[in-house]
């Protein structure tokens, strides 16, 4: 598909994968428009950190999803919506169940329905592989149950489901992307791999939860390519569509790449044991178990291996950046910001 000229509304372009988005659409000649979270500070995120051209060329809009006025404008003469605005910490998840249920499900109702009022050709709404909780088999197909493992993926869960309605009840044309584990430079710390990277350049000692998890690693370019094959493909819509490589890798191994990546020979300090960062009435007042970087048990998710034969399929996308090439990447964008980050706090 031809993006030059095509008007487009990116949500959640201040965030990292969003603003990686806003980016290449950019690049492709697309009039984009990007709704950024209003604060009083007109901060705007990542979108703050992209070259002058290409800031100057997207029009930013402050608001929020869960205004439907400011929505009805933002979808006004929109040919695509991306839409990736949601509350998306999981650790935040936990202390703040509703503010997840009012923004990811409510802000995502209003969205679709502007959209649908305004015409809007297609909208490409974002899930995430939390959704499936740990795996109950390998690799993870679309048809694998859902399991509400944190109050983010219940969250997610429903919005994707407020989505497939629209789909079915007003043969609406929207199609839900489901990303498996995105990394590349301008990611949080809150992210494991931007954690372990930016601690291993400081120091041979770093900190970290659980070693045997798994995840399937994809490199931020991929994940965009796939936002943009799902958005051209008229045999998207109306499906949910998994994103990844087919490859799991556990937290250890990524440590141990990593190490090699920057020359130094590792030490972890697991964070097994509780480490009180919330008063004793806050933790009594959520009803939860403050464990630092590990989820409660129950919530942690184990392993995510993904089956991404039907995106291949029905648009042809594939995954380009190896993990090992990925990372290198990773750790360069890292080695350059690491003056302005803390890498040992753990951030929420």
């Amino acid at each position: 598909m031809n993006w030059h000229g095509r008007k487009v509304l990116v949500t959640g372009a201040a965030g990292f994968i969003g603003s990686h988005l806003a980016e290449r659409l950019v690049a492709l000649g697309a009039s984009v428009r990007a709704l950024v979270r209003y604060n009083s500070r007109n901060d705007q995120g990542l979108l703050a950190v992209l070259p002058r051209e290409i800031r100057d060329s997207i029009e930013v809009v402050p608001g929020d999803l869960r205004d439907a006025d400011t929505l009805a404008r933002c979808t006004a003469g929109a040919d695509t919506v991306f839409h990736l605005a949601a509350l998306i910490s999981i650790p935040f998840s936990y202390r703040n169940p509703t503010e997840f249920v009012q923004t990811n499900v409510v802000g995502t109702a209003n969205l679709l329905d502007a959209a649908r009022r305004n015409g809007v050709r297609r909208v490409v709404h974002t899930s995430t592989s939390e959704v499936y909780g740990s795996a109950q088999y390998v690799p993870i197909d679309e048809n694998h149950p859902l399991q509400p493992q944190s109050p983010y993926s219940a969250s997610k869960i429903a919005a994707d489901s407020i989505a497939t309605s629209y789909f079915l009840s007003f043969d609406f044309p929207v199609a839900i992307i489901r990303p498996f584990n995105t990394y590349g430079p301008r990611q949080s710390l809150r992210a494991v791999i931007p954690s372990i990277a930016l601690q291993a350049l400081r120091s041979d000692r770093i900190y970290l939860g659980r070693l045997d998890t798994t995840r399937d690693f994809n490199f931020v370019s991929d994940t965009v390519e796939a936002f943009l094959r799902i958005a051209e493909s008229d045999r998207a819509v109306g499906r949910v569509l998994n994103v990844g490589s087919g490859r799991d890798v556990s937290v250890g191994e990524v440590v141990s790449m990593i190490g090699r990546i920057v020359g130094r020979e590792i030490s972890v300090v697991e964070e097994t044991s509780r480490r009180s960062r919330w008063s004793a009435k806050e933790r009594d007042m959520y009803a939860i178990e403050e464990t630092g970087r590990l989820r409660p048990a129950a919530s942690e998710v184990l392993r995510l291996q993904a089956d991404a034969s039907a995106v291949r399929e029905l648009t042809g996308w594939a995954p380009a950046v190896p993990l090992e090439t990925g990372l290198v990447r990773t750790v360069d964008w890292l080695r350059d910001q690491r003056s302005d980050l803390e890498a040992e706090r753990y951030v929420v």
